[in-house]
């Protein structure tokens, strides 16, 4: 948390983020769209130091198709860690770390994609008071993918 965030505008930015795991792990498409604006964009980039992403998704129709799309995987775990937040009025910035898991079983086991991802966000305060993604990119640091 910075300076410039106090703590009641800390817990509800990192609810967001909560949220958002959340909804993708449990497929709750309302819980995931929760932490967005209707117009949020989300960017998604294969690595870290890519200077294209690999998809962009605008809007709550766009943003709603994500949790059905983590469905092809058997489990997912989205674990939200680190947190920062800068706060000027009405907007603010912030970083915030996930671990996530993706598991896929067979015959033989299981696989798990693991992806070490920096969230780097824009958010804004909806008319009614409350924070809101206003903008995410997903900025995986790496992925490895494990035999269980």
């Amino acid at each position: 948390m910075s300076p410039a965030a106090s703590a009641a505008d800390a817990v509800e930015l990192r609810a967001l983020a909560e949220n958002y795991a959340h909804g993708a792990d449990r497929g709750d498409k309302d819980a995931f769209l929760s932490a967005f604006h209707p117009d949020a964009r989300l960017i998604v980039f294969t690595n870290t130091d890519d200077d294209e992403p690999r998809s962009v998704r605008e809007g709550h129709e766009a943003l709603s198709a994500i949790p059905e799309m983590l469905r092809r995987y058997d489990k997912t775990f989205h674990f939200v860690g680190n947190h920062r937040y800068t706060v000027d009025g009405d907007t603010a910035s912030g970083e915030v770390y996930c671990i996530a898991h993706h598991l896929t079983t067979d015959a033989d086991g299981a696989t798990d994609f693991v992806m070490l991802i920096r969230y780097l966000d824009s958010y804004r305060r909806d008319p009614g008071g409350s924070w809101r993604i206003a903008e995410r990119e997903v900025r995986p640091d790496w992925t490895e993918s494990r035999r269980c």
